[in-house]
């Protein structure tokens, strides 16, 4: 079985091909040299990946592009979602955004997620 990380890694360079551009998202607590401890990350809870797809809008606003943020939590296949993963997860699609749980990169094509990189025959 792949690692997290491999799926990961593998998810954010395919994806980052498109019209996508994902970010690992390292999040965590670390000492500095005075001992104090110094947050890093988006938040707790926040998902691996974080990024944006661009997307073309409406008819009436033509040839224009926006950026929609874009969230992908990556988990093995038998990796489970943190209460907090999920509430970060449910806050970006709340507010507009993509986001969801990909345990490989087929799984993150065939989603409305930040991907569409490829069709992949190892997907099928």
């Amino acid at each position: 079985m792949a690692s997290e990380q491999s799926i990961q890694q593998e998810i954010r360079i395919a994806c980052s091909r498109g019209q996508a551009r994902l970010f690992r998202n390292n999040t965590g607590t670390l000492r500095d040299q005075h001992g104090r401890p110094v947050q890093f990350g988006l938040c707790k809870g926040s998902a691996d990946l974080i990024g944006w797809r661009t997307i073309t809008i409406t008819p009436e606003m033509v040839g224009q592009q926006v950026a929609v943020f874009a969230s992908i939590e990556v988990k093995t296949p038998s990796g489970r979602l943190r209460p907090e993963q999920q509430q970060w997860l449910d806050a970006v699609q709340a507010a507009g955004g993509i986001a969801g749980v990909a345990r490989s990169l087929c799984i993150a094509d065939r989603t409305r997620y930040a991907c569409n990189a490829t069709s992949r025959l190892d997907c099928i």
